[in-house]
């Protein structure tokens, strides 16, 4: 058998090797994924209800939202959750228009923040709890939850989250669904993306006991944790990736829960997307450097019911896009070469453009599995007619597609926070039907 495999290898072309070796470690680092497919189709996720009502702290980064940020306050205030055991902090960052003003109208703590040197996220969150430490102290609140300004949540979110925390999680996300999925395809790009990485990848982690992470918005952290790290201290680029990351490392397990709904705003405009998927790009990127190596050490040598864990985590904050550029880019090259005369051509060309054809043609193919899986699954759960549920399948491979060259431009290109204008205006009670998200999960 060995001899058999010898003589194959001898016959292939430096360029068969090479793109054969790429799919191999494409094959390797990925299949598990589709594991985690059949998982969500056989097994029903873990739910949790809790014997108390805990304390919580809202955290708002909030940058000229005054057309969204009501929404979410009212959101929350009409909990089927006790209302005096949450208080929501709105953390009016570098704002130019009356956010703060509109935010403490409708029933908000505001802290208003003004730093041209620290931008991001991450520096206002940790503004905030210094904040939150220094002048509420005494309301011992045990744990934070995070919202972007856009969100609208579902009248049953923190009653299912405080059944999550009550359950022993020291941070969960939630699941994640869209506002204006039918807006347009970019939108419903966005829109399939989440849901698929909600219902297919942190449901199948519950349900496998591995740690899950936290992504954007929708996410709680128990107090102690975050009193562990003197404050919020993950400001890469994607710092809810960074947080994510780094507690993995340190051997926690970051809870999902299936049945806690919000709805967030998508961007609609192919300029907005592209700042905003560009930031990610690079703030991946920036975590796999710095994190990468904790990562493969935990994978090897982290405690039983961890490794996995990170090897999970590493494939998520890996550049795997960039394996595909790389592939395309390689076989480009020899084409090029070949039709220059500078190497034989035939054999070499031929091999090239079925290698970039089968590459382009895989990723799209794969995509679109996902993206007609994920419709079909959480069919009910999104917010279009029919006819823009079908099209979203076929219009979310292209946007997929648009990573490619995202992913090569961040690798070169420097990176910074860009506002994403947050214009469309809800009541909550027109999201009154996904009360009955925890029964469709279940049945």
């Amino acid at each position: 058998m060995f001899d058999q495999i010898s003589d194959v290898l001898a016959n292939l072309s430096f360029v068969d090797i090479f793109n054969l070796c790429v799919f191999l470690t494409f094959t390797i680092c990925y299949t598990y994924q589709l594991f985690y497919v059949f998982v969500v189709l056989t097994r029903r996720a873990p739910r949790k209800v809790a014997a108390k009502n805990h304390r919580y702290a809202v955290l708002v980064a909030a940058r000229n939202e005054s057309a969204v940020i009501a929404d979410l306050i009212h959101s929350i205030q009409v909990q089927n959750y006790p209302t005096e055991l949450i208080d929501v902090f709105v953390i009016a960052d570098n704002c130019t228009d009356d956010t703060a003003d509109v935010a403490r109208d409708a029933g908000a703590i505001v802290f208003p923040r003004h730093n041209e040197n620290e931008i991001g996220k991450g520096y206002a969150l940790d503004y905030g709890l210094q904040a939150i430490w220094q002048q509420y102290a005494d309301r011992d609140y045990e744990a934070y939850f995070v919202f972007d300004a856009d969100n609208v949540l579902d009248v049953n979110y923190f009653r299912e989250m405080n059944a999550t925390f009550d359950g022993g999680a020291e941070a969960s996300t939630s699941y994640r669904n869209s506002k204006n999925f039918a807006s347009n395809w970019i939108s419903a790009g966005y829109g399939v993306w989440f849901l698929r990485e909600a219902k297919f990848l942190n449901q199948a982690r519950l349900t496998l006991n591995t740690s899950c992470a936290v992504s954007g918005t929708g996410f709680f952290i128990a107090a102690d944790v975050l009193k562990r790290a003197g404050g919020w201290k993950w400001h890469l680029l994607t710092e809810d990736i960074e947080f994510s990351t780094s507690s993995i490392i340190d051997g926690m397990r970051i809870a999902y829960c299936p049945t806690a709904v919000l709805y967030d705003e998508q961007p609609t405009t192919f300029k907005d997307s592209w700042n905003q998927r560009y930031r990610w790009a690079k703030g991946f990127y920036q975590v796999f450097a710095h994190y990468a190596g904790g990562l493969v050490k935990g994978a090897v040598t982290n405690e039983r019911g961890h490794r996995f864990a990170c090897f999970d985590m590493l494939m998520t904050i890996s550049p795997g896009m960039l394996l595909s550029i790389v592939s395309i880019v390689f076989n480009a090259i020899i084409v090029a070469l070949a039709l220059a005369g500078v190497m034989s051509t035939g054999f070499a060309i031929t091999s090239s453009l079925s290698s970039i054809f089968f590459c382009l043609c895989n990723y799209v193919m794969v995509m679109f599995v996902f993206g007609v899986l994920t419709t079909f699954v959480e069919w009910d759960s999104i917010r279009a007619t029919t006819a823009q549920k079908v099209r979203s399948m076929f219009t979310f491979p292209v946007f997929m597609l648009t990573y490619i060259p995202i992913a090569l431009v961040a690798l070169v290109g420097k990176a910074s926070w860009k506002p994403i204008k947050h214009s469309i205006s809800v009541d909550v009670a027109e999201y009154a039907t996904s009360a009955n998200k925890g029964a469709l999960i279940d049945e």
